[in-house]
């Protein structure tokens, strides 16, 4: 099996950071559609970087950004929307018994999907704004406080009953409709 290392900064502005996440997300995404590259491990890696990410993005970026006027409302929530979209796609693939399944591929490209509209809605429509409206000093406080939680998030690990919970969160919310 592939080890895959996620960096884990220990400072830095919270854009760039998570623009380096975002391009991690890419390059992990080009190795679960490679069939040659150990898929179970860039599929254990993505979910690891996804989730802690995530978490730390709605706990500490999302309502800073609100208070800063740098986004608003709407923006925020879409954002978590978005990510209970991703995590959705991210339990259909966690659930799948093997990476050489067309169910696999499948479920990658539907991953791709909503991945890629999100890193790019999120770029231009909270980021930007962030970058020109928030002091850099703030930014790099920021940083802090999002690689404190993406970093206990990246040591508490994630399975599927981790993001089976967070869907069922996010239903419960009304982020996500009901199956069915």
């Amino acid at each position: 099996m592939s080890d895959y290392t996620i960096p884990r900064p220990v400072s830095g502005d919270v854009v760039d950071l998570i623009l380096d996440d975002h391009r991690l997300f890419e390059a992990l995404m080009r190795d679960l559609r490679d069939s040659s590259s150990d898929r179970a491990a860039a599929r254990a890696a993505f979910a690891s970087v996804l989730i802690a990410h995530g978490e730390a993005e709605e706990e500490k970026v999302y309502p800073r950004l609100r208070r800063k006027d740098a986004i608003d409302a709407h923006e925020a929530e879409h954002g978590e929307e978005e990510h209970a979209e991703i995590n959705q796609a991210l339990l259909d693939l966690l659930e799948c018994a093997g990476t050489d399944t067309q169910k696999f591929d499948d479920a990658v490209e539907a991953m791709n999907e909503v991945l890629q509209h999100h890193l790019t809605e999120e770029e231009l429509t909270i980021l930007n704004p962030a970058r020109e409206e928030v002091p850099e000093q703030e930014r790099r406080d920021l940083g802090a406080a999002f690689l404190e939680v993406r970093g206990r998030h990246l040591d508490e690990g994630v399975d599927a009953e981790t993001v089976r919970a967070l869907v069922e969160r996010a239903r419960k919310d009304g982020l996500l409709e009901d199956e069915g």
